[in-house]
């Protein structure tokens, strides 16, 4: 794994070689950098392994279908959230026969060739996570 960072600390780019993992590499980063509040703002890159999860319900409680995709991928896009330390991260990737694969990134995702990231820091925002109890959702608050 290769880390740069901008020279203001606003911007760090992940660089991740053949059978690195994917968010497992992007947590070790944040912790590194102690980045609380971010938003991963670019994602590319190809995968040998996939793994996501996405929601397969309209009702309460939500349920999330867990999936691994094991062939080659390529990461059209990733975007998402760091609140409080905690990745929330979103992946579009498709596959040789136009196959789209999307969903919430889980551990367990493999390097094939390279991924390339970018995560802007929010410092100052103070953002939190509540579960809402009448449903169970943990929903974006500010921090107190």
């Amino acid at each position: 794994m290769n880390v740069v960072e901008s020279k203001d600390g606003k911007l760090i780019a992940i660089g991740l070689g053949p059978d690195e993992k994917l968010l497992e590499s992007v947590k070790e980063v944040i912790r590194a950098h102690g980045i609380r509040d971010g938003a991963v703002v670019s994602g590319i890159g190809t995968l040998k392994r996939c793994h996501m999860h996405y929601v397969n319900t309209t009702g309460f409680p939500a349920e999330n279908k867990f999936y691994v995709i094991e062939e080659p991928l390529e990461i059209v896009a990733i975007n998402g959230l760091i609140v409080d330390y905690e990745p929330h991260l979103h992946m579009a990737a498709g596959c040789r026969d136009q196959r789209a694969y999307v969903g919430h990134i889980e551990d367990g995702c493999v390097v094939l060739y390279l991924a390339e990231l970018v995560i802007m820091r929010t410092e100052g925002m103070g953002l939190r996570r509540e579960t809402d109890p009448k449903n169970g959702i943990a929903l974006l608050k500010a921090r107190a």
